[in-house]
């Protein structure tokens, strides 16, 4: 595993952390939006689509979703979106900080959210949150290899010492 695995880990957990901004950014957004500027902003944008196509599918969906919206929603949506941002980013920056102790750290909190997710696909069907644990499942899975890389290379210099 060389070059090509480190770009590939590097480009992943980028992206993992600019997953992890989008998420503290919504949190922050949703802890001063109220559920009624959700239903007009979602009104707005579908309404274009609503009246090509009344029955649209995804339009629908997210008109329904937004209307069924509670101020305690938002508030667990925000809540769940910052502590989630906020501890995967922590645990980003210092694996890209290349802090050893931070390679674990990322893979207990990934397999923690994972779990969550599992169960959130199983109750609710979604294929986004479906995604988006897989991208996690290989982002465990590659800081898992590039962790066994640094633990070789630790186990290494304190053998020729």
């Amino acid at each position: 595993m060389g070059s090509r695995f480190d770009t590939i880990f590097r480009v992943s957990i980028i992206l993992k952390g600019l997953d992890a901004v989008a998420e503290i950014i919504g949190g922050a957004l949703l802890l001063f939006i109220t559920p009624s500027d959700i239903t007009h902003f979602v009104g707005w944008l579908t309404r274009s689509e609503l009246a090509e196509d009344p029955h649209d599918y995804i339009a629908t969906l997210l008109n329904h979703s937004a209307h069924h919206l509670a101020a305690s929603s938002t508030l667990f949506g925000a809540i769940y979106l910052l502590s989630h941002g906020v501890i995967k980013l922590f645990a980003i920056i210092n694996v890209l900080r290349d802090k050893y102790w931070a390679y674990p750290v990322l893979i207990i909190v990934l397999i923690g959210f994972v779990v969550y997710q599992v169960i959130d696909i199983i109750t609710k069907h979604s294929i986004t949150m479906s995604l988006l644990t897989i991208f996690d499942i290989f982002i465990i899975i590659m800081t898992w290899l590039e962790w066994e890389k640094k633990r070789k290379h630790h186990i290494e210099a304190v053998n020729k010492d």
